[in-house]
């Protein structure tokens, strides 16, 4: 069959896709979903079939090609493409086996995860294996396979030194960057520690918005290995670079109903560490009313699988659970959390105390579990606080940021929203509670994480006692539309109760 090629100037992102006319499919017995072989000369791909009812898109006698499909085709508007059908992956039957219930083999896992990879299925598809996860769940096996599989399909950064460190958070708690404070402490103490992040997925910053702040995160493995070299360490976004990319595929398509499976969860984090050749490996659960984990049951099982998994996979493992029920840090916003990270790592009295005392926490708990040869585990918090109370954790911090292209290294530099608004206590009394989710939603409302100034920044914490009046926080945006979103917002989801 031949086509001439519309070219619909419209990019899926990843999918190739090509759109028939509703009469041309139906003539052809064509359906949704199915798969054509578009060929031109000595090019070709395998495009998903979508159909357009209407003849303003795409006419009769006409194929429209989506970006992805035009490059990779070599085709121009009006150019003729040989058109047949192909079958449809493999990995579709196997998805269905697991909708079934069935167990999914080694083979079968590297299958659906190569299949994301090179964009041949669908994101309905690449959903219904999401749920079927869900549903039906992998157990310690396929985890271990999945885990695998998202790590073979990618690109490995390799570099030299033993033990390799790196640390991850569960999620949900607004604020708590952690991260910046414990990857300069432990490279200043000797850790190599290749960290890679990721940008916000519900919340108003990921650690690598934050990061982007003060440097460039979208770097490349060759680049990222001569950050390592140089430093001991990086602090990137995972996402512009080929390592387990079949994650963030997966969780773009788990973000709208909140799905989250729990074997899909340890594969997610765990291929992660695994793409950096991480071998000893920190896991954050925070616990409490609105974070991810909610109950210290759930947080104990997931503690148990990740050990299990981790040996499985030759990681050494060590998994904390923490106090998750309210906001950790001041700022909560890009700029805002950069600011709080650098008054911490300058020994800052603006610095926020809770953040310091956890980052110090889990600097340390990484030092007392994997200790280096020339200092006692013991000492691992009296180390770790020495570090960053001698300003040595901050010079590794403006390294990481100057071999990562600097964009500001002061915390004097940095710019907040240009609109700011003081939430005021309507009466006396003691916080008793800060709701995580109702504070990350008014700071996306008012504009974080795309406007870097936007967000929130806590005055009070809970335990603290406020009179009437007292500012309980401020919230920051760059325009007034969006702080007048912000402040209509709150008044149904404040997330502060003062009694």
């Amino acid at each position: 069959m031949k086509f001439k090629v519309t070219d619909l100037d419209i990019s899926t992102g990843g999918t190739l896709v090509a759109v028939l006319n509703h009469k041309d499919a139906t003539m052809l017995d064509l359906h949704t979903g199915d798969r054509l072989h578009i060929t031109r000369g000595r090019k070709s791909a395998v495009a998903v079939l979508d159909i357009a009812e209407s003849s303003k898109a795409v006419k009769p006698g006409r194929i429209g090609l989506m970006e992805e499909v035009i490059r990779k085709v070599g085709a121009k508007n009006s150019c003729v493409v040989n058109v047949n059908l192909d079958k449809k992956p493999k990995s579709i039957a196997l998805i269905r086996k697991k909708l079934e219930g069935k167990t999914l083999s080694d083979d079968d896992l590297f299958t659906i995860i190569e299949d994301i990879v090179k964009n041949k299925l669908t994101s309905v598809e690449i959903t219904y294996f999401v749920a079927a996860g869900f549903t039906r769940g992998f157990n310690l096996v396929e985890t271990v396979s999945l885990t695998k599989a998202m790590i073979n399909t990618g690109d490995v950064l390799k570099v030299g030194g033993y033990p390799i460190v790196d640390k991850h958070c569960i999620g949900g708690v607004a604020g708590n960057r952690t991260t910046m404070v414990v990857v300069p402490i432990l490279i200043a103490a000797g850790y190599c520690v290749p960290k890679t992040s990721s940008r916000s997925i519900t919340s108003p910053a990921g650690t690598s918005d934050t990061m982007e702040v003060l440097c460039d995160v979208e770097l490349d493995v060759k680049s990222i290995k001569k950050v390592v070299d140089k430093v001991g360490g990086c602090m990137v976004w995972g996402g512009a670079v080929n390592l387990a990319p079949a994650d963030d595929k997966i969780i773009t398509v788990e973000h709208p109903l909140s799905v989250d499976a729990e074997g899909q969860l340890l594969a997610s984090i765990l291929a992660k560490k695994g793409s950096v050749s991480a071998t000893h490996i920190l896991v954050d659960i925070p616990v409490g009313r609105g974070a991810k984990v909610s109950s210290m049951m759930k947080a104990r099982r997931l503690k148990g699988l990740f050990i299990k998994v981790g040996k499985k996979l030759g990681m050494k493992i060590r998994v904390i659970i923490t106090d998750g029920s309210e906001p950790i840090g001041n700022g909560i916003g890009p700029s805002l959390e950069a600011r709080d990270v650098l008054w911490v790592l300058s020994n800052d009295s603006n610095a926020p105390k809770d953040l310091r005392r956890k980052s110090l926490m889990m600097a340390a708990e990484i030092m007392r579990a994997y200790p280096l040869s020339d200092w006692k585990s013991k000492h691992g918090y009296r180390y770790a606080k020495s570090i960053l109370d001698s300003g040595k954790a901050m010079e590794v911090m403006q390294s990481i940021i100057k071999k990562q292209g600097a964009r500001i290294t002061s915390v004097d530099k940095i710019k907040l929203g240009k609109i700011s608004f003081d939430v005021k206590s309507a009466g006396k009394g003691k916080i008793v509670r800060i709701d995580n989710k109702s504070i990350s939603r008014i700071a996306k409302v008012a504009g974080a994480p795309f406007d870097k100034g936007a967000g929130i920044y806590l005055h009070h914490h809970v335990g603290d006692q406020v009179d009437k009046g007292d500012t309980i926080f401020t919230i920051y945006a760059e325009n007034k539309q969006k702080m007048s979103y912000a402040k209509e917002f709150m008044k149904q989801y404040d997330g502060i109760v003062i009694r």
